[in-house]
């Protein structure tokens, strides 16, 4: 069962939300709040799999409770999806770094919010490809890359690997542009996650352009 939390203050999203998840036999909403002070006590309290977080809101916006959670130990299984009018929002790039594991349009369809909490429960990111190009792009403009501190720990294949994750490709189109298998990159990835400390995938893409990682297309 995922269990999942929303915070936002509009009622609206809220009940719109909590119909669609009602329906699902493997989702659970374990609660909601209208403001980001409630959401995190909520949060802490319920440690859902799942928060469903408007990044825009008054007192601790979206971003204030991504980084509580992403900075409490405790809370290390919680995976936040913030919430955006705008597909370009401009704290994109900045939730992204803070650790969101993705972004949904308040106006998505319900079989797509549905289909995203299940990728994200299960250790996947939501990073569609215009969001991608928009964090690529900002990292582009930086002066020079910072290094990730635990780079040199890669293999020169887990590295690659890396490079390519930071495109926005799927395991399956990273194996088919390498011609290898999923599952061969699958593990590579998974391999260099746990060494460079990424909680999922979408911090992996944030490491790689910090790092300056590009693939070669």
């Amino acid at each position: 069962m995922i269990r999942v939390a929303v915070v936002d203050d509009q009622a609206l999203v809220r009940v719109g939300l909590q119909t669609l998840l009602s329906g699902e036999p493997d989702i659970e909403l374990v609660g909601e709040a209208a403001d980001g002070r409630t959401g995190l006590a909520l949060v802490r309290r319920v440690q859902p799999g799942v928060v469903l977080c408007d990044i825009r809101m008054p007192g601790l916006d979206g971003l204030g409770l991504l980084r509580e959670v992403t900075a409490d130990p405790a809370l290390a299984a919680v995976r936040v999806v913030m919430l955006t009018t705008f597909e370009l929002d401009e704290y994109v790039f900045e939730a992204l770094r803070a650790g969101a594991s993705g972004f949904l349009l308040k106006d998505a369809e319900p079989a797509s919010i549905l289909q995203a909490i299940r990728v994200v429960a299960d250790g996947g990111s939501l990073l569609a490809p215009s969001v991608t190009r928009r964090v690529i792009e900002r990292f582009g403009a930086l002066a020079a890359p910072t290094p990730h501190p635990e780079l040199d720990r890669l293999t020169d294949r887990e590295r690659e690997m890396v490079t390519w994750v930071a495109t926005g490709r799927s395991n399956q189109e990273i194996a088919e542009a390498l011609v290898v298998s999923p599952d061969t990159v699958r593990t590579h990835v998974s391999r260099a996650m746990v060494k460079l400390g990424a909680r999922d995938r979408a911090q992996l893409v944030v490491f790689a352009l910090q790092s300056g990682l590009r693939a070669a297309e």
